[in-house]
């Protein structure tokens, strides 16, 4: 592309994702923060810091009923946001021609995760070969003109590259977003998920991250990989956040009614 011509069409891109990163990071940040901090629960907390609905659930033993109430000899408490980094976060995107929309909501969506300092983002796009694009976060245009769509997949490949990132399992949340369709070797695909589960790492899959959600996926695939814990669903841009959050507090999932394999 003659260097003009991408100048003009940088300028295009850069005004979509202003506007997508208007609508998607506010939410996102308030969200994920509230998630952070709530994930650390202390034993000693200050006043204004006491979760009350769990405080009140671990001391329903000390039930007085002839006063009605409940003696909270173990408070629960909500951490103070800490310096440093809480949670890893691996966004592992498909970049066949069907996921063009997932690219680009992730995209914006790893700028802004990676603009949070209480998370390191790395994002990591495939096809039958596999790219760590993290260090262009800052600039998801850039992103989004080094990312060619189209191709095989093979998602396996791009599942150990994931893996082999990992240093603290128990504090890891891995996404991968895809539709699943594998041309890679399937039991060693489900054999790292399987994996990485049983040292502690949250791993999501979610079928498209675009408006339109997921119209065409693998069912055998997406069922196998429920079957290890990871349930796979379709989510939008609006969901996001809150998938994300769960995921750092270890929840369950806000699957929508319909949409998950379990």
């Amino acid at each position: 592309m003659p260097e003009t011509t991408k100048e003009t069409a940088r300028a295009v891109v850069r005004k979509v994702v202003e506007n997508l990163e208007k609508r998607l990071s506010s939410r996102t940040r308030a969200t994920l923060n509230g998630a952070l901090d709530r994930s650390a629960r202390v034993s000693r907390p200050r006043h204004k810091d006491i979760d009350w609905n769990r405080t009140i659930r671990a001391n329903l033993k000390n039930y007085l009923p002839e006063y009605r109430t409940v003696i909270p000899e173990r408070l629960i408490g909500y951490g103070r946001a800490a310096r440093g980094v809480k949670k890893d976060v691996i966004l592992c995107v498909d970049q066949s021609g069907s996921m063009a929309a997932s690219v680009v909501y992730a995209s914006v969506f790893g700028a802004v995760l990676a603009s949070m300092r209480s998370l390191a983002t790395r994002l990591v796009v495939f096809d039958t070969a596999v790219v760590d694009l993290t260090d262009e976060l800052d600039d998801p245009v850039d992103v989004l003109f080094g990312t060619q769509l189209g191709g095989g997949t093979d998602i396996n490949r791009a599942l150990a590259y994931c893996q082999s990132q990992i240093t603290r399992p128990a504090d890891t949340v891995v996404v991968l977003i895809s539709d699943l369709y594998e041309g890679g070797i399937r039991d060693e695909m489900l054999g790292r998920v399987a994996a990485m589960k049983a040292a502690g790492v949250q791993f999501v899959t979610l079928l498209a991250l675009s408006d339109e959600g997921a119209p065409s996926y693998d069912r055998e695939h997406a069922g196998a990989l429920a079957a290890l814990g990871a349930p796979a669903f379709a989510c939008t841009p609006d969901l996001f956040p809150d998938v994300m959050a769960a995921a750092i507090e270890r929840r369950q999932l806000p699957i929508p009614d319909g949409e998950s394999h379990r």
